[in-house]
């Protein structure tokens, strides 16, 4: 069972954090505004927090179970989900085999698999792992934020979260999910390249994409724009008509 904590009350909201964070690490500058009107559940993924790694690799659609079941420990019937990195795979692959459960998706520099760039980024980071702690801290930070910030210590599973990504591939899920989607792409990201969420709103009937000037830990960099698109998100999927702003230009001329 993943570590979870619970804030607010409302309608429900799961977010997921990515590689080497946590839940508070990822979604900690957010999660108080959006427990004001929502049951907000903040998953520790395996290796993260007070989450156990389990004896075996972990393995997408276990991690996709163990997040749907701290969800039904939480109390929620169905739930908007929201995932960062690694947490936009697991978030889409629980929307695609829990169509029931999952009313919206939103991604935030999410990617359906690794591509090049991005593998071999994953394997570097991967490698840097057994090396000093000081190298590997100015390369987490050079590739994760766009400018000069303080980042967290990487969680005790990063290697086996980082073996998750690099053999996952979310594509076949794409053309299933059936909730309303928002992909968000953040166009200073120098680990997962916004072509990734171009890819993945190509992929999925009901998916729009907007973007943000920021790198990988958007959420850290840029709360208060992370905050208004994904709080515009859930007024859409409530039904409260709200234009979603686009804050930063698409790539490719993506709309």
């Amino acid at each position: 069972m993943l570590a979870y904590d619970i804030r607010g009350r409302g309608p429900g909201l799961v977010l997921l954090h990515g590689m080497g964070s946590t839940a508070a690490g990822t979604w900690g500058t957010l999660a108080d505004a959006l427990a004001a009107e929502h049951t907000v559940v903040l998953p520790d993924l395996p290796g993260s927090g007070r989450s156990p790694l389990p004896d075996s690799p972990p393995a997408l659609n276990d991690v996709a179970d163990q997040v749907v079941a701290a969800a039904d420990a939480a109390g929620l019937d169905d739930f908007v989900i929201a995932g960062a990195s690694l947490g936009a795979a697991v978030a889409i692959r629980i929307a695609a085999l829990r169509p029931d459960r999952v009313r919206g998706l939103f991604t935030l520099s999410g990617f359906a698999r690794p591509r090049t760039a991005l593998w071999l980024q994953l394997e570097k980071w991967s490698s840097s792992l057994s090396g000093p702690d000081t190298d590997l801290d100015a390369f987490l930070t050079s590739l994760t934020f766009s400018g000069a910030a303080r980042r967290e210590a990487s969680a005790a599973g990063t290697a086996e979260q980082i073996a998750l990504a690099l053999g996952l591939d979310a594509r076949g899920d794409l053309p299933a999910i059936s909730s309303p989607t928002l992909v968000v792409a953040t166009m200073r990201d120098r680990l997962v390249d916004p072509e990734h969420s171009v890819e993945l709103a190509e992929g999925m009937p009901d998916a729009r994409l907007a973007a943000i000037g920021a790198g990988h830990t958007a959420t850290v960099e840029e709360p208060d724009l992370v905050l208004e698109l994904l709080t515009g998100f859930l007024r859409r999927v409530s039904g409260t008509p709200l234009a979603l702003p686009v804050p930063f230009p698409l790539p490719n001329g993506a709309c």
